[in-house]
Order: structure tokens, then C-alpha cells, then sequence
């Protein structure tokens, strides 16, 4: 039996951002009383016999908890920063993704 929850909803935007083997999502889609919520995917590439399958997880994030997820998020990366990893230069992975996205937008598809 087939799930429809929801899962199917039209896309209203859409940012794909690529880390290796996995592929991370971010997309805003719309209720049936025209309201608005973001789903966060991780798409993980794996190995299956001669080809590959993807495994996903995903997150649905209502309006009522975007800013407390954010506050979460901006001050979990923070603490990792600053007080684990005050040594580690993250610009490099600013500039790592950057030279991806160039790369990315040259291909020939």
C-alpha cells in the first residue's frame, strides 16, 4: 500500500547540497490549507550488486520551530568551533565547496 502523506507535495524551492557519497536537500513545500514547511533530506549513495540504491532520512520542519532549530543549529556548530576545534580552519571547507560549485556548473551533462 502506498503512503500519501504528504511525501509527494509540489516542490516550491529546492537547494541540493553535495558532500561526498551523501547528498543533502532542503526544500519548502506546501500544505492543503496553503501553508508552508521545510523538509531536510540526507540521500546516501550505496553500493547494491552491479548498481546503486539510495537510503534517505528526512526531517520535516514546521513554521512554530524554524527559529528554535536554527538557534539549535547555529549554536551546536559554534560550540564545535570554538571550543573543540578552535585550531581547525573551516574557511578551507568554505572555499573547498566553492571551487565544487564552479566545478559542478562547468560539467557537460
Amino acid at each position: 500500500m502506498e503512503d500519501h502523506r504528504g511525501y509527494d507535495r509540489e516542490e516550491i524551492f529546492s537547494k541540493k547540497v553535495k558532500a561526498g557519497k551523501r547528498t543533502y536537500f532542503f526544500d519548502i513545500k506546501s500544505t492543503r490549507a496553503s501553508d508552508y514547511y521545510i523538509t531536510i533530506t540526507e540521500s546516501k549513495r550505496r553500493m547494491n550488486g552491479d548498481g546503486f540504491t539510495y537510503e534517505k532520512h528526512k526531517i520535516f520542519l514546521y513554521k512554530e520551530d524554524f527559529f528554535k532549530f536554527v538557534n539549535a543549529l547555529n549554536e551546536t556548530v559554534d560550540h564545535l568551533k570554538e571550543e573543540l576545534m578552535p585550531e581547525v580552519d573551516f574557511t578551507q571547507f568554505e572555499k573547498e565547496d566553492l571551487e565544487s560549485e564552479i566545478n559542478d556548473e562547468l560539467k557537460w551533462e
